[in-house]
């Protein structure tokens, strides 16, 4: 194995001194603060989720500052369970450290071992075998979390899937089955029919679109949860600027009608 390149950085020391400010005050908190002597790591959890949600916010918002701020919130949480472990015995944040730095070492082996890559594709694919060789006999999409949200794991399971090679060739191929689940659900569920829609069918035809609509944006290299994201917060813009102008007019928007909504929607579109 090569030796690991050794990148020269004159504020290395001032790094490692805040941190180890951050491990210090924690000490003292978990030890003298009666709200953080209180936590577990179950009463923890939440916040953490919540922690990663803002950051996620001020990633989209290209908001710098924030995104500092925010990555302070998480490296304090993952201070704390560290904290936390090391008083169960169980771990230290040196456990945690050294932890990664053995995983991203035996999950890179074209840089620490004799493998050779063509491009990120095959760096992906590698880290999924090796992922699936440490798990023993679980299966490929055993390590996808039962807890996250229906669309990032629709991104993981297919990413997983791709890692073993189970994937369409092109993605003519992708869009062909997007326009097969459309014309199926369409179908199906034509708006123009009156009768009674069967809910439980409707729901899994629907998945079935969004599911392939999903696997279209991955060949595209889109995040289709980011781009949900932004599109969510273009509304709520737009929605906010109908709401505001409309007031400043003397108008309530209940009692307005869609043609009056639409030309404050119009000029709210012209807004960057």
């Amino acid at each position: 194995m090569p030796d690991i390149i050794k990148t020269e950085d004159k504020h290395r020391k001032e790094k490692l001194e805040a941190f180890n400010r951050l491990l210090t005050i924690m000490d003292e908190l978990r030890l003298n603060c009666p709200w953080d002597k209180k936590q577990t790591m179950e009463s923890l959890r939440h916040l953490t989720i919540e922690e990663t949600y803002e950051l996620s916010d001020a990633i989209l918002e290209n908001n710098l500052q924030e995104i500092k701020k925010e990555l302070g919130d998480i490296m304090l949480h993952m201070v704390f369970y560290s904290k936390i472990g090391d008083e169960k015995g169980v771990f230290d944040v040196a456990d945690v450290l050294n932890g990664i730095c053995d995983k991203l070492i035996h999950r890179h082996p074209h840089i620490y071992g004799d493998v050779e890559v063509k491009n990120d594709e095959d760096v992906k694919q590698n880290w999924e075998k090796l992922k699936l060789k440490e798990k023993g006999n679980e299966t490929v999409l055993g390590g996808v979390p039962k807890s996250l949200p229906a669309l990032v794991k629709a991104m993981r399971i297919q990413e997983k899937a791709r890692g073993v090679g189970f994937d369409w060739e092109k993605k003519e191929q992708v869009w062909e089955k997007v326009e097969e689940e459309m014309r199926e659900f369409r179908q199906e569920f034509n708006a123009e029919r009156e009768e009674p829609v069967d809910k439980e069918k409707a729901m899994s035809e629907f998945g079935d679109l969004l599911f392939s609509l999903i696997n279209y944006a991955r060949f595209l290299d889109i995040n289709p949860e980011e781009a949900l994201e932004r599109t969510n917060k273009k509304f709520i813009k737009r929605f906010t600027y109908l709401e505001t102008e409309s007031s400043r007019d003397g108008k309530k928007i209940s009692e307005m009608s869609l043609d009056e909504m639409d030309e404050y929607w119009e000029a709210a579109k012209k807004l960057k």
